[in-house]
């Protein structure tokens, strides 16, 4: 009876009458969570408390419109599994095509400039940013600039079929490029129609 007495003194309040009144404890554990959570214990979620597990289990505090806006591609996305991103040309040699190699990152190399009064200025297709994908049947995207530029001076062919991918390296080789088997597929079947 003692410890239930002095438990329950820590809860009330006496008067001078000798009558008691109980009164709330203030600062107890579990003091607003009806506030902070609402009555079902489940309130809205303001971006200020929204967590990672919160947005995992789906209780995210954005709309459906702003969420569909998140995966959106960016406005300058060039698909590398679109055939019709692939430039090809037949150029006789020399072809007048300055290639550097993209960062260590990718690999493969890129057109850094066109020659003045070259072939392939003449024929005008290529343009400076296009990544070389292909050297006749052979794929040489991703490789080393001397392996890939190799290929080019070993072609024995009059005119030099060359595949570009019309975009920058990072959607070509980075995680949105196009998978091995799909560029291997799309090389090996000749898929791209050399222009005359």
């Amino acid at each position: 009876i003692a410890a239930t007495t002095s438990t329950t003194q820590a809860f009330t309040t006496s008067t001078s009458n000798n009558v008691r009144t109980q009164t709330s404890l203030n600062m107890g554990l579990f003091d607003g969570v009806k506030d902070a959570f609402g009555s079902s214990g489940m309130g809205d979620l303001t971006t200020e408390r929204e967590t990672p597990i919160d947005r995992w289990m789906g209780w995210n505090t954005k709309a459906d419109a702003e969420q569909g806006s998140v995966s959106k591609a960016p406005s300058d996305f060039i698909d590398s599994m679109d055939e019709k991103n692939y430039i090809p040309v037949n150029l006789p040699k020399p072809m007048g095509i300055v290639f550097e190699e993209n960062d260590s990152e990718f690999g493969g190399i890129f057109v850094l400039e066109i020659n003045e009064g070259s072939n392939a200025e003449t024929e005008g297709t290529v343009r400076p940013g296009d990544q070389l994908v292909a050297v006749g049947t052979k794929k040489v995207s991703g490789l080393a600039f001397e392996e890939a530029l190799g290929a080019i001076i070993e072609s024995s062919e009059e005119q030099t079929k060359l595949v570009f991918f019309r975009g920058p390296s990072k959607f070509l080789y980075g995680p949105a490029g196009a998978s091995a088997e799909w560029l291997d597929e799309f090389v090996g079947a000749a898929k791209v129609e050399s222009t005359a």
